[in-house]
């Protein structure tokens, strides 16, 4: 790759000013509060130099999104690359992303917000084709757990769905326990218990519907909590990052 010019290197610095100030604000004032002309004034530019970076509002909010969505790759990484059981792998995928919210839940927050057409649709197709092509890598990772499966056997063979439709059963089983679990009152812990352990029951449940060996049964509490706080030490040597929710945001 050449070497950035100083015009470009000034411009790359004052989009990364423009992106850590529009977090900054979300955090402190909500998501729905912010306001291009904020983000100008915050950073001690006209607001027109602003646009020359993002189109609009909703282009910043998919570009801020894909940057948080990059800084999950190490730890994507870790899980895929481990050298462990292709399951545990993808369950570690998993345990990820929960990591990523506990720590970051303003950043689940976005990219909720993020992918509503409002947004979304809303962007230029410019911004959308770079977020995709940029979170890319992310999907390869997952995707490869799967191809690697197939080689080991570890899915049965000639198993009809391609990796990429494969993995959007993970992806979306997660996904939705998430927005259902960040919601106040939407689910009862008193009633579902840890809404995370039912979320990995039910990954677990839905492994063992693919015939993903080595089959697992979710239907011991013991065994997951040991599992999950096994591959939390193995993976990414951290406790399991279960209750308590993490509060709600404006």
């Amino acid at each position: 790759m050449p070497a950035l010019d100083r015009r470009q290197r000034e411009f790359a610095q004052r989009e990364q000013l423009f992106l850590d100030k529009s977090q900054e604000l979300i955090q402190r004032d909500g998501l729905l509060a912010l306001q291009m002309s904020k983000v100008a004034e915050e950073c001690e530019y006209a607001i027109g130099t602003l646009y020359k970076h993002f189109a609009s509002k909703e282009d910043l909010l998919v570009t801020l999104s894909t940057r948080n969505c990059l800084s999950r790759v190490e730890l994507f990484e870790r899980a895929a690359r481990w050298n462990g059981p292709t399951r545990d792998r993808l369950v570690a995928v998993a345990l990820a992303d929960l990591m990523v919210l506990r720590e970051q839940p303003e950043h689940f927050r976005l990219a909720q917000f993020v992918w509503t057409d409002v947004v979304w649709g809303a962007a230029s197709p410019e911004c959308r084709t770079r977020a995709l092509e940029a979170c890319e890598p992310l999907g390869t990772l997952i995707d490869g757990i799967s191809a690697d499966a197939r080689r080991r056997g570890d899915l049965p063979a000639g198993f009809a769905l391609p990796d990429q439709a494969l993995t959007l059963g993970p992806w979306v089983l997660c996904l939705g326990m998430h927005t259902l679990a960040q919601q106040a009152g939407l689910i009862d812990p008193a009633i579902v218990g840890d809404p995370y352990r039912v979320m990995f029951k039910h990954l677990h449940y839905l492994l063992n519907g693919y015939g993903w060996q080595p089959l697992f049964d979710p239907g011991d509490d013991a065994a997951v909590d040991a599992h999950l706080a096994h591959l939390s030490r193995a993976v990414f040597d951290a406790p399991y990052p279960g209750h308590p929710l993490p509060p709600a945001l404006d």
